[in-house]
């Protein structure tokens, strides 16, 4: 097939790595992507916010950046029309975004098969967390992208209960694809020990985290398990990421005398993270939103990881408690004795960290098998 595929993301962050990952699948599956987007994230390395766009969003009065944001649909649907006069393809890929009902547009003049991926609920995670001026603008938006698109593909099952609420999407036309990992990139990685040598902590039992540190991540509770006395004094924190947080947990660790204990690697690049990963020994997924498809959880299980994550419905679509990993409310508590388990239990932590691999394969839980179900799903649309 020949895929038009547009998204509106500026930053080369966990967004962008979604997008890079799901057209190089669909490319070795032998389809075509012309690529529609903002072209300043193709150049950025990768942990690069969004740079101009980031600054207007900050500086801006909310209502006016929110004008911009739906004055945008008209640039994205001009850039849109001309890429379908042009090359005339088979079907039509949004990553969804509020304020952009341009790739409906396209999707009901030039009749093209379309389907919209859905990551989150942003009008309600943006009312949350920012706030919305132009509310009655950003829920009609919302629904009207929703509701007219061939398939809507949630990330979660949780997910996709919000969208048939939210906007009446009828279940026949939701199909939940969750993130996934490419297999390759998660071969010919060192073994733990070996992995640890390479970052000096050989001898250390890592507890690890990847990804960008957000306050409600709450990485702060495990710097205060670091202090406690019931864990042992080899325990050491490997923070593989960066953040607007990670000051203030390195000002937590001084303040508790551990800050020999955590180490912070900083921004990496994607290719090297499986090598990261593989000092692990237990990987933590302190806490989600509820209705995100994490990509360190896939990473996590890829490598045969025991996690610890928390009681959260969107997670327990992935891991079962004690079968593939544990999960618990994130309380100190609770945290101390599943890391205690894990590392005191031998047979249970190498049942679950053969069972976090074998995830992977039962589930299908791979870039390339979201290809397939893409390229089907194209196929039912009529």
């Amino acid at each position: 097939m020949k895929i038009l595929y547009h998204h509106r993301i500026a930053s080369k962050d966990g967004q962008y790595v979604h997008v890079e990952e799901l057209t190089n699948a669909l490319k070795k599956l032998g389809h075509e992507i012309i690529m529609v987007g903002p072209k300043v994230v193709e150049q950025k390395e990768f942990g690069s916010d969004g740079g101009f766009v980031a600054k207007l969003k900050k500086n801006l009065p909310s209502a006016l950046y929110e004008i911009l944001e739906f004055c945008y649909s008209f640039i994205a649907f001009a850039k849109l029309a001309a890429a379908t006069i042009r090359h005339k393809p088979d079907g039509f890929y949004e990553r969804y975004n509020l304020f952009m009902p341009a790739g409906i547009w396209i999707k009901k003049i030039f009749k093209l098969p379309m389907l919209l991926e859905v990551n989150a609920p942003l009008f309600d995670e943006r009312t949350k967390y920012n706030g919305i001026k132009l509310k009655k603008l950003a829920k009609w938006s919302e629904n009207y992208t929703w509701r007219n698109a061939d398939y809507v593909l949630p990330v979660t099952r949780v997910l996709a209960e919000i969208i048939k609420k939210h906007a009446n999407v009828p279940e026949e036309r939701i199909r939940v694809i969750p993130n996934g990992i490419d297999p390759e990139k998660f071969k010919n990685v060192p073994t733990t020990e070996d992995a640890k040598k390479r970052l000096g902590l050989d001898g250390k039992f890592i507890l690890g985290f990847t990804g960008f540190v957000r306050e409600w991540h709450r990485l702060d509770l495990v710097v205060d398990v670091l202090a406690d006395t019931r864990l042992e004094e080899n325990m050491h924190f490997l923070i593989v990421g960066a953040g607007p947080v990670i000051e203030f947990l390195e000002q937590r660790a001084i303040k508790l005398g551990v800050h020999q204990k955590m180490t912070v690697t900083g921004i990496i690049n994607r290719d090297s993270i499986a090598d990261y990963i593989a000092a692990f020994d237990i990987a933590l997924q302190p806490d989600v939103v509820d209705y995100a498809s994490p990509l360190k959880l896939f990473e996590y299980l890829a490598l045969g990881k025991p996690v610890i994550a928390p009681q959260k419905d969107n997670i327990r679509e992935i891991i079962e408690h004690k079968v593939n990993g544990m999960l618990i409310l994130f309380e100190n508590v609770n945290l101390i004795q599943a890391i205690t388990r894990i590392k005191n239990d031998t047979l249970f932590s190498a049942s679950i960290s053969q069972e976090a691999k074998h995830t992977i394969t039962v589930k299908k839980l791979t870039w390339e098998n979201n290809a397939a179900k893409v390229i089907f799903l194209f196929s039912r649309i009529s």
